[in-house]
């Protein structure tokens, strides 16, 4: 079998993209949030649990803690207990909180805009950074999640596990105006038909 080129593997997800876009006209991020803090906080509470359970606990959440300050204030115990359903509580609570002290003291409370400065807070990896690049800052970046990262190795646009090297292989095959589209595109085809244990490739 032919190995295929970049340029052969560009035209070939630009075909996937247009045919998923036709798909899901509405595919866009489903975490809930009204500001870049409630999505980055969002975003933490995400890792190990579905948007659906962390959007039932946020309403409650930034009811009581809206600010960075109300996080880096809290009582950690009470904060546990508002974020428990989205699992390992603890050290969320713990990751939230820091979070929090970090912006106060380094970004005057705000969420930074770019992937050096996201990423030097502490939790942070290149896949919230990236979604908070492209979702609040508009800047083009590819989140490597779980759907992602499943679904360009079985559409065989890469042959990498580590998520890095898989955004550095979909950057190279992607026109930067779809990075951002890209990820909402394939998290609803991996949620919907090309589920992990068993895709439903039929239909």
């Amino acid at each position: 079998m032919k190995t295929e080129t970049e340029q052969e593997k560009a035209a070939r997800l630009q075909k996937i993209l247009d045919i998923l876009r036709r798909e899901y006209p509405d595919a866009r991020c489903t975490l809930d949030y009204k500001n870049a803090f409630e999505l980055l906080v969002a975003a933490v509470l995400a890792a190990q649990c579905t948007d659906e359970k962390v959007n039932q606990i946020t309403p409650a959440l930034f009811k009581r803690y809206s600010t960075p300050k109300d996080f880096a204030e809290a009582d950690e115990n009470e904060l546990q207990m508002y974020i428990k359903p989205t699992g390992f509580f603890r050290q969320k609570a713990r990751s939230i909180m820091e979070i929090s002290r970090e912006l106060i003291s380094r970004f005057g409370g705000e969420v930074p805009n770019t992937i050096e400065e996201l990423t030097s807070l502490h939790g942070v990896g290149r896949k919230t950074a990236n979604l908070i690049l492209g979702e609040i800052y508009k800047k083009p970046a590819i989140v490597v999640d779980t759907h992602v990262r499943r679904i360009s190795a079985r559409l065989g646009l890469t042959k990498n596990t580590d998520p890095a090297k898989i955004e550095s292989d979909l950057i190279k095959i992607t026109p930067e105006e779809r990075w951002n589209e890209l990820n909402h595109l394939i998290v609803f085809l991996g949620r919907n038909v090309c589920k992990a244990p068993t895709p439903l490739c039929g239909i």
